[in-house]
């Protein structure tokens, strides 16, 4: 069984701790905690998802390894055995066991304030965006399209990165203001690059990445990928099987946290309201099912 966790409480810098996941100053490197800590609407729930923090890791690290030839990337190496983590840790610290299956040692990077927002059907933020105006982030699209209908081709909707506020959207003009031209069609060339290659794979493990968001950061001058990678957390997965536009779709992210919290009546500040066990108990079953369906593998197989 796996040790829930709420927070990492290491003997080392923190160097940040998120709405999910904890992370560590090593230097050179970093050390990122997937916690079982869960965010809606920019506000971190009063809950766990049991679960949530092994997925979430070593869902990334299986795309991080797997996209390497398109984008480099700033893994350095999972962290599944306490020996992967010693090379890397002060000699006096023993790596706790929840570390192993829910943690990575990355390279550190300066973070690109953008999200690199990918969408290749009609839903979430986007899908209230064109009944009110017709548009997807400020672009006029075709009329009469349905509620998650796939679009005629991927589109780049990049967001701000806030810390504080909610992401804004941003025009192509504005993200070319923001990081210039070279570097923003940088990023919206290796950002679709990376889904299309993402999506057929997925496809073919019967799951539809509808959309999802990636970040970038520079190493020693190199443009490479950050943070988490294809998750249930920064993508909406869905069941190829049962797929049919024109509504919401049975999906493997948190859409359905989502939805509940919108049922519930809550007005998206904090605090947020605690979640129904079945709710918890659900998501935790989706995110497991989204790992091995892309994967092949249980989490046993890695986390033991």
């Amino acid at each position: 069984m796996s040790t829930v966790l709420s927070q990492a409480d290491l003997p080392l810098p923190l160097f940040c701790r998120g709405k999910v996941r904890d992370t560590y100053d090593l230097g050179e490197k970093l050390l990122i905690v997937s916690t079982d800590r869960i965010s809606a609407f920019d506000v971190v729930l009063p809950c766990l998802i049991p679960d949530k923090g092994l997925v979430l890791n070593q869902l990334s690290c299986f795309w991080f390894q797997k996209t390497h030839h398109i984008v480099p990337n700033h893994l350095v190496t999972p962290v599944d055995t306490a020996d992967s983590a010693r090379p890397y840790l002060p000699p006096q610290i023993t790596p706790p066991d929840y570390l192993l299956g829910r943690s990575m040692i990355v390279l550190k990077a300066e973070r690109i304030p953008v999200e690199c927002v990918v969408r290749g059907y009609l839903s979430g933020s986007a899908w209230t965006e064109y009944r009110k105006t017709g548009t997807i982030s400020g672009v006029l699209a075709p009329p009469n399209l349905q509620e998650s209908q796939e679009l005629s081709q991927p589109l780049f909707t990049p967001t701000t990165k806030a810390e504080s506020e909610h992401d804004q959207p941003l025009s192509k003009k504005e993200l070319q203001d923001l990081v210039g031209k070279d570097l923003a069609r940088d990023l919206e060339e290796k950002s679709l690059a990376i889904y299309q290659y993402a999506r057929d794979y997925a496809i073919s493990r019967g799951i539809i990445i509808a959309d999802t968001k990636f970040e970038f950061g520079f190493t020693d001058g190199n443009l490479i990928l950050i943070d988490e990678l294809l998750t249930p957390d920064s993508s909406r997965f869905w069941d190829a099987a049962q797929y049919a536009a024109g509504g919401s779709q049975p999906s493997f992210d948190k859409q359905p946290v989502r939805d509940w919290l919108v049922a519930s009546g809550w007005n998206k500040e904090p605090p947020a309201p605690m979640l129904p066990p079945h709710v918890i108990e659900a998501t935790t079953h989706r995110y497991r099912e989204a790992y091995y369906r892309l994967t092949g593998k249980t989490l046993q197989d890695v986390s033991g």
